[in-house]
């Protein structure tokens, strides 16, 4: 049989998991094992790298085993990762040297503070598109050579390498032959320019990061080696790379500038595809890039929210009032209304537009009358409410989406996704297959094996599966929203 299945391995926040896509963009099989998170302190969070690669080995021979398909049918692989995780191995054992640090680490926010009177969110934002947090991997990378003993050294002579998730599996898959990521993901690490599309020399001098750690950077769909025989049974090739949201942007197929989709995973991310043009955020968005083919970088303007499926997780694992993610949707039906309470899901402070990195988490409004149906449909609101603060800074920099594409696990959920059109006043729209950063992942591989000749190609095979039409009146939609504004507004630090 000819190599026509594409796998898609994609490493995320909470799970790792291998997806088989046949070549119209249907799942065949697939694998997951969950990620544990790992507290060190309040406002820490890592990962250990060897436990994401012991499931990513297990997932990709578990997924070919499931569809009873082999290696050899495999055209080739896909990758795609939670972003700006950040892990320093060592060159010669491959051996990380520290716990990954999770793109909702806090840690390194007085660093960020530091920085940004230093070198200014402005002059950043010029070369990156982003502004100083902790959530970008620069400060990650400057805190783990400056608080593992021996790391800066072993930096300064060459012996270490620096990789966001993509770039760690990469390494171990090709045994170390293959030191390289894709510009999405370099995009997001503070270090990379978006105009002359290379690491920016001046900020590594700033950040004192040395660039002999960085990997090479290469476009979304390209030549990324083989895995190796080991792995699954025979070698595969690697040919697409690219971060979890820029993968959903191809998988939701926003090939055009105005197309806008939001995936809800652990976070929101919102990404308005803005073609060949930096669009420069006058109310603190990023602009980043949506994917790079051939060399030709397209652009997007994007607004992250660290947490939404993460407040119902948090409402599952953590208050135990919930059994399992689902049983949100029904509670929250079969209220008319929260009775005034917010939940404000500040877990690890606020992203866009607030970039709040002290900001903490808070039900509001609590009364007698308050119960855990009402604390469950407000953490749903909250999603809606966060989307809306996105969608009006998009908005106020010039944006007229016509529908919002949505995807990731949270999008199942008939309820949420109603509430969101009516909060948004817009139409929300739900592909047939809602893993689209997996099937995005899967879509950059067969790009760079010759499976499709082109986006156009992709595009053709995005299917709408429901419509959501807003249908809440204006002075309520807007009650609610001033009411949300309100809650944020107190728990913010500054």
């Amino acid at each position: 049989m000819a190599a026509s299945y594409l796998l898609a391995l994609d490493q995320g926040t909470t799970s790792t998991r291998a997806i088989l896509f046949d070549s119209e963009g249907t799942a065949r099989s697939a694998a997951q094992v969950e990620l544990p998170q790992i507290f060190p302190r309040p406002g820490w969070v890592e990962h250990d790298p060897e436990e994401i690669w012991r499931a990513a080995v297990s997932v990709i021979r578990r997924a070919l085993a499931n569809a009873k398909v082999t290696a050899g049918e495999v055209a080739a692989i896909g990758i795609t990762n939670q972003r700006e995780t950040t892990i320093l191995w060592d060159r010669a054992s491959g051996k990380p040297i520290h716990n990954a640090i999770v793109w909702q680490d806090r840690r390194t926010a007085e660093w960020c503070r530091t920085m940004a009177r230093k070198v200014g969110d402005k002059e950043l934002g010029k070369r990156t598109g982003l502004l100083f947090d902790a959530y970008f991997s620069g400060s990650k990378i400057a805190w783990l050579l400056d608080n593992v003993a021996g790391a800066r050294a072993a930096a300064d002579k060459g012996r270490l390498a620096f990789g966001t998730v993509d770039s760690f599996l990469l390494w171990r898959l090709t045994g170390g032959k293959v030191h390289a990521t894709d510009a999405t993901n370099a995009s997001r690490t503070m270090l990379f320019n978006l105009k002359t599309q290379d690491w920016d020399d001046t900020l590594l001098k700033e950040f004192k990061i040395p660039r002999g750690i960085l990997p090479e950077v290469r476009d979304s769909a390209a030549d990324y080696g083989e895995a190796q025989a080991a792995h699954a049974g025979a070698a595969i090739a690697i040919r697409g790379i690219a971060g979890d949201q820029h993968a959903a942007t191809v998988g939701q197929a926003c090939f055009e500038p105005g197309m806008i989709k939001s995936t809800y995973g652990t976070g929101c991310f919102v990404v308005l595809n803005t073609g060949t043009k930096r669009v420069q955020s006058k109310n603190r968005l990023l602009t980043t890039l949506a994917y790079r083919l051939k060399g030709k970088p397209t652009y997007a303007l994007e607004g992250s929210i660290f947490v939404s499926g993460a407040a119902i997780q948090w409402l599952r694992d953590g208050l135990k009032i919930i059994a399992k993610a689902g049983d949100s949707e029904a509670l929250a039906a079969k209220l008319t209304g929260t009775g005034g309470v917010f939940l404000v899901p500040a877990f690890t402070g606020l992203g866009a537009p607030y970039w709040d990195p002290d900001a903490r988490a808070a039900i509001l409004g609590l009364t007698r009358d308050s119960g855990i149906a009402e604390i469950v449909r407000a953490a749903l609101e909250a999603v809606a409410y966060q989307t809306r603060d996105l969608m009006v800074a998009m908005q106020e920099d010039g944006a007229k989406p016509a529908a919002l594409r949505v995807d990731g696990g949270m999008a199942v959920n008939n309820w949420g996704m109603q509430f969101l059109a009516d909060q948004l006043a817009m139409p929300v729209e739900r592909p047939v297959v809602t893993e689209t950063t997996a099937l995005g992942a899967a879509y950059l591989a067969g790009l760079g094996v010759g499976v499709f000749a082109s986006p156009a190609d992709i595009a053709r095979q995005w299917k709408r599966e429901r419509q959501f039409k807003p249908a809440m009146k204006a002075a309520e939609r807007n009650t609610l929203y001033a009411g949300w504004q309100e809650a944020v507004a107190r728990v913010r630090s500054r």
